[in-house]
């Protein structure tokens, strides 16, 4: 077979049979990953967010005041509001289905494109209750309309029976959704009430108009098993809660609300707030259409022009010269500040919706919130002042560090005992510098020919580092590769570690496409996690993606990830003649420079993935690394009997 797809011609047995159509809600259960980003906890919880959004767009909407949400023992959820019900009457296209089967059976149905039902919304694609409905065993949805009560039951995504009134309603109306996620999705993964509270929380500050009522049947001994949430100071009162006792520059909060119609005469608004403390590192978390946005967007960088460019007119005003020099990096910096903008039809990057992409959103952010700053300033002088000299101080402090980092570069093999085996890249400055982790010197030696010599630095490690969760600190501190590994980055371990100390902008994990690289890059995680945190904390880590395969056919080149797309591609062809060439990286050091440069350590051509903890819940990493990377052989045995199910491939 392996001869025939080199040749080019196809064997007998594939042909139009062979071509997989994936009908209904079958490509989410397929790859759920492409839907909500995987089948890990963060994925599960993800599915009571794209139900609860909906209700929360009734609420924004003007149609409900009221959701409820529970946690029942059997780890299902039901969600409630008091809405306009979801359609139940047939479908103008489908006369044969009720609105409500063609919504949870069919990808890309919804009431949210045409903005004639929604004018701001948290749903767009038309497939968050349909992909919650295709990975659940078990859903029950209930609708009050017209004074009727009506029900339909599902399970994996298909209807187990028509849509049925089932009673009357004389007092009742909205939709109530109860589902139970699929095991053979979500394997030992349960939702976990604590998480819950804390997001529906969020959500009702997002909205000041809603009541989130919450129950629990599951008690972990630190969760309330019922509350009322009604925020009427929205962000606010999330911030105030937030910092409780800490200690503020500002008395109060700069908050505020814009609606952008009557201002802009578009639909939408911008709520925020924000205060600074010394008492703690500064965040922010940002929400469009009460969707959280953890990656940021267009939002937050309009949010943040606006705070910055007030705060250097308010310099300029009292003649405070060094105003000039403020950063945004340096208003992050105990900066804690809440941002929330609804916007029609908002574009996101992913369907999880992680960031915000619309570029008007920019514009619009921050030209609403620049005018209230700039009156906030001009009106409250002490906490202006004081916030000044906070954010004077840090500019001072941030460029003394870096005139030092700088004089360090300059004389870094006087200053530094530097490991033999780095190659350093000649720029004067950290910014923009990049740091190549990779294996062994053959794969050192490749790399010296692909990088860019100006800012791209590289340090060869001898097989797989020191596992520093079975170590004693005493190892830790004499292996020659960590120590090597911290001379490189100018850093400490531990608590003496300073990430204003880096050499470097990047670090960037480069090992080889297979089980042994994997490994590697998994101990130097488990290193940089528990002895470096900040370093991933501020996104100095990122993993390369070197290739697996190369296919050549004539000039056509073509390099693919894995064994899945190489046969992908195969089955394509190139667009070229002849036979095509297949040739499977082992190494990193088998690569030419060209191949590693063009694939890997290009900036304009190759792809990064940036290291990343959960914002929601930090905790969930450290224990996961405790079990796959500590001493405990039985946590990792335990592990890998409720997930090896799930490996769909596996390449040993």
């Amino acid at each position: 077979m392996a001869d025939d797809l080199l040749s080019g011609t196809a064997p007998d047995d594939y042909n139009a049979s062979s071509i997989e159509v994936l009908e209904g809600l079958e490509p989410v259960r397929k790859r759920p990953g492409m839907y909500i980003g995987g089948t890990d906890e963060r994925a599960l919880h993800h599915l009571v967010a794209e139900v609860l959004d909906n209700s929360m767009d009734e609420a924004v909407a003007g149609h409900a005041n009221r959701i409820e949400v529970e946690l029942h023992d059997d780890y299902s959820v039901t969600i409630r509001d008091n809405g306009r019900g979801i359609p139940v009457d047939p479908h103008p296209k489908f006369p044969d289905k009720s609105a409500l089967e063609v919504i949870l059976c069919t990808l890309h149905a919804g009431g949210k494109f045409s903005g004639k039902a929604y004018q701001t919304s948290g749903g767009l694609h038309g497939v968050g209750a349909s992909v919650v409905n295709a990975l659940s065993d078990s859903m029950v949805v209930q609708v009050a309309r017209n004074k009727e009560l009506f029900e339909q039951r599902f399970s994996r995504g298909i209807p187990q029976g028509p849509i049925a009134k089932i009673g009357a309603a004389p007092n009742r109306r909205g939709t109530t959704v109860t589902f139970h996620a699929d095991e053979q999705i979500f394997g030992a993964h349960r939702f976990k009430p604590a998480r819950l509270f804390k997001s529906i929380r969020s959500k009702a500050y997002l909205f000041s108009g809603v009541e989130i009522r919450w129950k629990s049947a599951i008690n972990d001994g630190e969760t309330p098993l019922e509350a009322t949430f009604h925020f009427p100071g929205g962000l606010a009162d999330y911030l105030r809660e937030t910092l409780g006792t800490a200690t503020t520059y500002a008395e109060n909060p700069f908050a505020g609300t814009v609606d952008f119609t009557e201002k802009f005469n578009t639909p939408g608004k911008v709520e925020w707030a924000i205060n600074w403390t010394p008492a703690r590192d500064g965040f922010i978390q940002s929400y469009c259409n009460t969707v959280p946005t953890p990656e940021g967007g267009t939002h937050e960088a309009g949010f943040w022009a606006a705070i910055l460019k007030g705060i250097r007119a308010y310099g300029e005003l009292i003649n405070n010269k060094k105003a000039t020099q403020i950063t945004r990096d340096d208003l992050i910096t105990g900066g804690c500040a809440l941002v929330s903008c609804f916007i029609a039809e908002p574009e996101f990057v992913g369907q999880t919706k992680d960031r915000l992409a619309t570029v008007e959103a920019q514009r619009l952010v921050e030209n609403a919130v620049r005018d209230h700053f700039d009156n906030w300033l001009a009106s409250d002088t002490k906490s202006a002042g004081a916030i000044l000299d906070f954010l004077v101080l840090r500019a001072e402090e941030r460029l003394r560090r870096r005139q030092e980092k700088e004089t360090q570069r300059k004389t870094a093999t006087k200053k530094l005992r530097l490991p033999g085996k780095l190659t350093d890249c000649t720029s004067k400055s950290r910014e923009g510098t990049e740091l190549f982790i990779v294996e062994g010197d053959s794969a050192g030696g490749s790399a010296k020919g692909a990088r860019n010599r100006n800012n791209q630095a590289l340090l060869p490690l001898k097989g797989k580092i020191l596992n520093v969760l079975g170590a004693a600190s005493s190892k830790l501190t004499t292996n020659a590769e960590i120590s090597d590994l911290c001379e490189a980055l100018g850093v400490s371990m531990g608590t003496r570690f300073n990430v204003e100390d880096l050499r470097y902008d990047k670090i960037i994990i480069m090992t080889d496409a297979d089980v042994d690289g994997a490994h590697i890059a998994a101990l130097l995680m488990t290193f940089f996690f528990t002895q470096m945190r900040p370093l991933i904390d501020q996104g100095h880590l990122y993993l390369a993606c070197p290739p697996l395969y190369r296919l050549t056919q004539g000039p056509k080149r073509v390099y693919v990830s894995d064994d899945a797309e190489k046969e992908r591609v195969l089955a394509k062809g190139l667009g070229g003649k002849g036979k095509i060439d297949v040739q499977r990286f082992k190494g990193l050091g088998e690569m030419d420079a060209k191949d590693l440069k063009e694939t890997t350590m290009d900036p304009s051509t190759r792809k990064l993935i940036r290291v990343t903890i959960d914002e929601d819940e930090p905790g969930e990493t450290g224990d996961l690394v405790e079990r796959l990377m500590g001493k405990k052989p039985e946590l990792r045995y335990q592990y890998i009997q409720e997930n090896a199910r799930f490996v769909e491939e596996l390449d040993v």
